[in-house]
C-alpha cells in the first residue's frame, strides 16, 4: 500500500475505482457485479431519463436528498443523490448536475455506480437500495502531514465528538440526518467534525452505519488531525480547521495560503502503470482545486447567547415588574416570607395585588450571577413552555436589584422532601416515579424539542420545584447554555455547578454536552430511589458514595438494596428499572450514556431490554479529606 509520498491519502475499501482527473470528485466506483448495459439498451434510456429528472426535481433536492426509480424490471433504474447538509440548494443542484455527467462518463456501461464529490454523492443501480444500510464500497481519507501530539487522548476526544454527533444525526427526520460540531482536544487543539446519513435510513440504521464507520477510525486515521470515512449510506469527516458552513449569512473569515490537501488512490502494487498515472493526474488536479477551496472565506462561529440575550431582553417589557410592586408583594422581603436561601441569594413567597401567589428570587450582589447570567435566565425561561419547566412570570432590574418572579410552587423543592427523613416516608413510590418521569420529560424538551438545544448544567434536587400535585418543574437556568439544534456540546474554562451532580468530563476538561445533563439526571434518579445524597462517606475502612454503592450492589446482584427502606412493598420491577436506568446515565464513558429520548423509552417500556451498565465515576476519599471522582479532583 502506497502512503508515504503525499500529505492526504484516500484508501479505498470494497472495490478499486476507475478514475479520471475531473474535479471536484473525491472517488467513484463502477461495479460490474450487477452487470453491464449497452448504449442502445432500455436500461440506458431509463438511466438517462431518471438522471435528467434528478436535475429538474427541485423540491426534493432543496432538502438535500433525492431518491427515485424509473422503468420496469429487469430494466428498472434506482438513483439516489445526497448533498452535504450545510450546502445551499444552488450548490446542491450544481454538484448533482455535474455528478450526473461525470459518473456516466466514468462508468459508461456498468449498471451500478457511485461517485463521491466534495458537496454531494450520487449513486444508481438496477436494485432498490432505499432504507438499506450499505457499508461498501467506500473509502478512507486521512492527513499524512499532521498528527496529534497525544494520540490516545486525541482519539478519545474525537470518538466522543463523533459519537455525540451520531446520536444527533440519527435522530434527524426523513429530510435530513446531518450534524456538525466541535470540541477542544488535548493541548487546546480545536477539532471540527461532520456526520451524515442518507435520510431514508431509520434512526437505528443511521446510528449503526456511523458507529461502524467510527469503529474503523484506527484503520485509517489513528491520531491524524484530518480525515474521514465515506460509505454509500453514511459518512463522517473531521479536521483541525473549520471546513463546514455554520451560518450561510456570515461571510467574514480569514483566508489561508496554506494547502494541505492532496489526494491519491491506494492501489495494489501490481496495478498497471496506466492506472497509477491516472491517479497522479487526479492528485495534480485536486491540488489546484483544493488550493482554490482553501482560499474561500470561512464563516465565523455564531454566539447564540450574548448578542441575542442582550437585545431581546430590551424588548421584554411585558415581563418587567417595578421594584415597588415586588417589595409590597413580599412585605418588604420579610423573613416570614422567606422560602429558602443559597449562594445565589434568597427566595421569598409573595402575593400580587390580584391575589396571585408568586415565588421571588432576589439575587445577592455577591452571588456570582451577573447581568449576563440574569439576562440569560430571563430569556431562556420566558421562551420555554413545558409542563415540567418552571414558568417565569417576569423580572425586575432596577435599583441595582436583579429579581426573578416565578409561578409559586407550594411544595418547595425536591431536596426538602427526598432528603428529609420524615417527609421522605410520605413520598411513596408512585409519587417518586412521577417525579422521575417529569424531570426526564422536561430535560428531553430542553435537549430536543425547544427552539434551541439547551444544556442546563446545574440539574440537582434543589433545582427541581414541586407544584401542588407534586409534579416536578426544572428551575434555575442562570448557567444554562444555549445551542443551535445542530450543536450539542461545548467547553469552558469556568467550571460551575454542584459537586455530586457534575459529570467527570465537565469537571476535568470543561466539556459539557447533553450527556453531562444525562449524568446529573442519573444521580437524581438514584437519589430519588435511595433517599440519600450522592456524597462520599466513610463506612468502616471503606469510602463510598451513592454511585459506588449502587454499582457494587448491582455487581453483587443485590441492586434492590439501593432502594429506600420506606419503599418496601413497592413495585420491585419498576424500582429495579429506575436503578438500572440511573446506572446507565452515570456511566463514566460519555458515549455509553443514553440520550433523554432513550431514557423516556426505557422508563416507560416495561418490556424494553436495557443494556448492561458499565462502571460509573467513583468517589474516593484521600488522606487529607479531599473528595475525588476517578482521577478527577473536585475543588469547587
Amino acid at each position: 500500500m502506497v502512503q508515504s509520498r503525499l500529505p492526504l491519502l484516500f484508501a479505498i475499501f470494497g472495490l478499486i475505482a476507475e478514475a479520471v482527473a475531473l474535479p471536484p470528485f473525491l472517488y467513484n466506483t463502477c461495479m460490474d457485479k450487477q452487470g453491464n448495459y449497452t448504449s442502445d439498451s432500455i436500461y440506458k434510456a431509463n438511466l438517462n431519463h431518471l438522471l435528467s429528472s434528478l436535475s429538474s426535481n427541485s423540491t426534493e433536492i432543496d432538502y438535500g436528498y433525492y431518491h427515485s426509480f424509473y422503468g420496469q424490471k429487469p430494466d428498472a433504474v434506482y438513483a439516489s443523490g445526497l448533498c452535504r447538509g450545510d450546502v445551499t440548494p444552488d450548490v446542491c443542484h450544481s454538484c448533482l448536475s455535474n455528478a450526473e455527467d461525470l459518473l456516466t462518463q466514468l462508468c459508461p456501461n456498468q449498471k451500478e455506480a457511485a461517485g463521491w464529490y466534495d458537496d454531494c454523492m450520487l449513486r444508481y443501480s438496477n436494485r432498490n437500495t432505499s432504507g438499506i444500510v450499505e457499508g461498501s464500497p467506500g473509502f478512507y481519507l486521512w492527513s499524512l502531514e499532521d498528527e496529534a501530539a497525544d494520540v490516545d487522548q486525541f482519539n478519545q476526544d474525537l470518538r466522543i465528538l463523533l459519537n455525540n454527533l451520531t446520536e444527533r444525526a440519527a435522530a434527524g427526520g426523513s429530510l435530513l440526518k446531518f450534524a456538525v460540531g466541535n470540541t477542544t482536544a488535548a493541548n487546546d487543539q480545536k477539532l471540527y467534525a461532520l456526520v451524515q446519513c442518507t435520510p431514508d435510513l431509520s434512526a437505528q440504521g443511521c446510528s449503526d452505519c456511523l458507529l461502524q464507520a467510527v469503529g474503523n477510525l484506527s484503520n485509517c486515521c489513528n491520531g491524524k488531525t484530518s480525515g474521514g470515512i465515506f460509505r454509500p449510506s453514511c459518512n463522517f469527516r473531521f479536521d483541525e480547521n473549520l471546513f463546514y458552513t455554520i451560518n450561510t449569512t456570515t461571510t467574514t473569515g480569514k483566508k489561508s495560503n496554506k494547502s494541505r490537501t492532496v489526494v491519491t488512490i491506494v492501489v495494489p502494487v501490481l496495478v498497471p502503470l496506466l492506472v497509477v498515472l491516472v491517479a497522479l493526474m487526479i492528485c495534480m488536479t485536486y491540488i489546484k482545486y483544493s488550493r482554490a477551496r482553501k482560499l474561500r472565506e470561512k464563516p465565523d462561529s455564531v454566539d447564540f447567547q450574548v448578542g441575542e440575550v442582550v437585545e431581546e431582553i430590551r424588548s421584554a417589557e411585558s415581563l418587567q415588574f417595578d421594584f415597588e410592586t415586588i417589595r409590597v408583594a413580599t412585605e418588604n422581603f420579610s423573613d416570614a416570607n422567606k422560602l429558602g436561601q443559597g449562594g445565589f441569594g434568597v427566595v421569598y413567597k409573595g402575593k400580587l395585588s390580584d391575589g396571585q401567589a408568586i415565588g421571588v428570587k432576589r439575587l445577592s450582589k455577591n452571588s456570582g450571577q451577573g447581568d449576563l447570567e440574569f439576562k440569560n435566565e430571563v430569556l431562556l425561561v420566558a421562551k420555554l413552555q413545558h409542563r415540567n419547566l418552571v414558568r417565569l412570570l417576569g423580572f425586575c432590574l432596577e435599583r441595582n436589584e436583579r429579581i426573578l418572579i416565578y409561578e409559586f410552587m407550594p411544595n418547595s423543592s425536591l431536596d426538602h422532601f427526598i432528603f428529609d427523613p420524615i417527609k421522605r416516608a410520605h413520598l411513596h413510590w408512585e409519587k417518586r416515579h412521577k417525579v422521575v418521569i417529569g424531570i426526564a420529560r422536561g430535560l428531553l424538551y430542553l435537549h430536543e424539542d425547544s427552539r434551541h438545544r439547551i444544556i442546563h448544567r446545574d440539574l440537582k434536587a434543589s433545582n427541581i420545584l414541586l407544584d401542588s400535585e407534586m409534579s416536578p418543574k426544572i428551575s434555575d437556568f442562570g448557567i444554562a447554555r444555549l445551542f443551535s439544534l445542530d450543536e450539542s456540546e461545548g467547553d469552558t474554562s469556568k467550571i460551575v455547578g454542584t459537586y455530586g451532580y457534575m459529570a467527570p468530563e465537565y469537571a476535568m476538561h470543561g466539556q459539557f454536552s447533553v450527556k453531562s445533563d444525562v449524568f446529573s439526571f442519573g444521580v437524581l434518579v438514584l437519589e430519588i430511589v435511595n433517599g440519600q445524597k450522592n456524597r462520599c462517606f466513610l463506612s468502616g475502612e471503606n469510602t463510598v458514595n451513592l454511585l459506588s454503592y449502587a454499582w457494587k450492589s448491582w455487581m453483587d446482584g443485590t441492586a434492590l438494596n439501593v432502594a429506600d427502606p420506606t419503599l418496601k412493598g413497592g413495585p420491585t420491577k419498576e424500582i429495579m428499572r429506575c436503578i438500572h436506568v440511573g446506572l446507565l446515565c452515570v456511566q463514566e464513558n460519555v458515549a455509553k450514556r443514553p440520550t433523554m429520548a432513550d431514557v423516556i423509552v426505557m422508563l416507560n417500556g416495561s418490556t424494553t431490554t436495557l443494556p448492561v451498565p458499565t462502571q460509573p465515576a467513583f468517589c474516593v476519599y484521600s488522606e487529607n479529606g479531599v473528595e475525588y471522582t476517578s482521577q478527577l479532583e473536585y475543588i469547587i
